[in-house]
């Protein structure tokens, strides 16, 4: 039985792990539970799933559940307690769902004390690609796609050689705002953003998607989990979100994975491979599907994808940086302190104000998120004033 760690518990891919652990408890054992400050649903989590530790991240959330919690599982809090479940000597997997770049150092954590990694923090890599892999490769550690698209490619390569791959092409759905104009999106809400056509995400990769950020974050994961050249990666618009990802090789076949758009499909694949299980999730019914069409994403009127491109192809620093600036900035509209469009400025203003450093180490990765991260808070003050 595979023991399973699971950072990030209460968020949309954590709800939806446990989802499919609690469909296969003949394959999987939770050891343990982490999330930030949602205090009540993990101690349901807890009642049900009874893993060893649970942590919330938040001091106040965990004195408040550890003052009413008298059960088996021991409440550990902050980063050191993230840091020490994540290395659980009996844990096999540890499935990383925290959001943005505080997912880096428990994923490291878990891969330098020998954990298998269920990825579904794309942070991770992009802010560390290179040191994560090899770290990986190091400790002999499998990282296993969770993305619906990475986890698409990863099954299209299957049985295939990395070196016939002419093509890696990642899917978008388009987000909320497809087809629109920069008129139209003056204006639009946080509440407009997070009314996604297809998938039911987190509010945070939710605003991701609408400025096409997630699909650019993609574009880098896929550089560092695949081993491909930017050159190598191409992004095409489809609505439906049927096709999750496609592998064009060097004969010119093209090979896709299909399904509905559904998370635990991969969740599932990711914990279960090389093994498939049976599922009770709905079947997509092709007699049913009217039409699968196709586009070219516009970085036009949405600009993050260009951007985060242009930070991959420089490498070093840069991809941290984006990745820092745009955090900042997203939790910045979601506070109502800037417009949508001001996402990729902010995105923008701090990548021109970065100097990069090349053959970086660890430090050098979190002395570029903290300077991003400051750069991008003065973008934000500025455009406030406006």
């Amino acid at each position: 039985m595979q023991q399973i760690a699971v950072l990030g518990s209460t968020g949309s891919i954590g709800t939806q792990a446990l989802d499919v652990i609690a469909a296969n408890t003949d394959k999987y054992k939770i050891t343990v539970l982490a999330a930030y400050q949602s205090e009540q649903l993990l101690a349901e989590q807890i009642e049900y799933f009874k893993p060893k530790f649970a942590v919330l991240i938040d001091k106040q959330a965990a004195d408040r559940m550890a003052a009413r919690y008298h059960g088996p599982t021991k409440i550990l809090t902050g980063e050191e307690g993230l840091l020490e479940a994540a290395t659980f000597q009996q844990t096999d997997t540890v499935l990383t769902s925290l959001v943005g770049f505080a997912g880096l150092k428990p994923t490291i954590a878990a891969i330098k004390a020998g954990k298998n990694i269920a990825l579904a923090n794309k942070e991770t890599l992009v802010a560390a690609g290179e040191f994560v892999m090899a770290l990986a490769k190091e400790h002999n550690v499998s990282i296993y796609p969770v993305d619906s698209e990475h986890c698409a490619v990863f099954q299209c390569l299957q049985g295939e050689s990395k070196r016939q791959i002419a093509r890696i092409i990642l899917t978008a759905s388009g987000g909320p705002f497809r087809g629109r104009t920069i008129d139209e999106l003056e204006n639009v809400t946080v509440e407009d953003c997070l009314r996604h056509p297809n998938w039911s995400m987190g509010r945070k990769i939710t605003i991701d998607s609408a400025t096409l950020a997630n699909k650019g974050l993609e574009v880098i994961e896929a550089k560092w989990l695949f081993g491909v050249d930017y050159e190598q990666i191409d992004v095409c618009v489809h609505p439906q979100s049927i096709i999750h990802s496609m592998v064009e090789f060097i004969d010119g076949s093209v090979m896709a994975q299909l399904g509905l758009p559904d998370m635990r499909l991969p969740i599932q694949y990711a914990l279960s491979y090389p093994e498939r299980l049976p599922t009770s999730f709905p079947r997509l019914d092709f007699k049913a599907l009217s039409a699968l069409t196709f586009d070219v994403p516009d970085t036009v009127n949405f600009p993050a994808l260009k951007l985060a491109y242009d930070a991959g192809k420089k490498g070093g620093t840069m991809p941290c940086v984006f990745n820092a600036a745009n955090e900042v900035a997203v939790y910045a509209f979601l506070n109502n302190e800037i417009r949508f469009l001001d996402i990729p400025k902010v995105i923008a203003n701090t990548m021109e104000s970065h100097t990069i450093v090349h053959n970086i180490d660890l430090d050098q990765i979190y002395i570029a998120d903290t300077w991003a991260r400051r750069c991008a808070l003065t973008a934000v003050a500025d455009f406030r004033k406006r």
